[in-house]
């Protein structure tokens, strides 16, 4: 008797301290990330549209994440069917944050969720090279220049963050950019906007990011 209880004192002691948890001794300010996206850069330069970006992401104790990100978009696209020319370039803004899902949140990857509001005001131009005059059958070139416009949209956000080496850290995420609200100026002619991409209700878009600790 007094060997049986004492295996289960024992045995209750054993399960008691386990379950005694570790505190965390993360502080709530975990430092700062700085990010670039070459995914933009690279769509800038071998395409008709893309975009600079930059961000600033806050680390609360590896578990949340708020951040600003900010860029200059572009682009250059002329209709192959109409000939008609689609030029802007402006700068646009998001703020929002993200949340580490990982159990482990203090693990080298991460994976996040978060959303983000975008905000951009922009200019575009529209060229034709010319239309021809059914009644002087002469061509006669369009233009309409800095037609003013400005989008509001949500989005969100799931992506991976994973450390290389010491600071730096690449990750990628995938966006649903939904638009809450805009004005697409007197001829209702937008093909892209700064930040956004492609005009329209909804579109999917993504980033590749090099990220470094601070």
């Amino acid at each position: 008797m007094l060997l049986l209880g004492t295996t289960t004192a024992s045995a209750q002691f054993k399960k008691k301290k386990a379950k005694i948890e570790i505190p965390d001794t993360v502080p709530l300010l975990n430092g700062f990330q700085v990010s670039a996206d070459l995914l933009g850069a690279a769509m800038m330069h071998i395409g008709s549209y893309g975009q600079y970006e930059g961000a600033l992401r806050v680390n609360l104790r590896d578990r949340y994440f708020p951040i600003v990100e900010l860029g200059y978009g572009k682009a250059d696209h002329t209709d192959d069917g109409t000939l008609l020319r689609y030029q802007t370039k402006a700068p646009y803004g998001r703020v929002g944050i993200d949340f580490n899902l990982m159990k482990d949140k203090h693990d080298i990857y991460r994976l996040l969720a978060g959303v983000r509001y975008g905000f951009t005001s922009f200019k575009y131009d529209l060229h034709h090279p010319g239309i021809k005059d059914p009644v002087w059958l002469d061509e006669v070139e369009f233009h309409a220049e800095g037609i003013q416009c400005n989008y509001h949209w949500m989005e969100v956000v799931f992506g991976v963050d994973a450390t290389i080496w010491g600071p730096l850290h690449i990750g990628w995420s995938v966006r649903y950019r939904n638009r809450i609200a805009h004005n697409a100026g007197d001829l209702d002619n937008v093909w892209y906007v700064p930040g956004y991409g492609k005009s329209g209700k909804s579109v999917f878009g993504g980033t590749f990011n090099i990220i470094i600790d601070i």
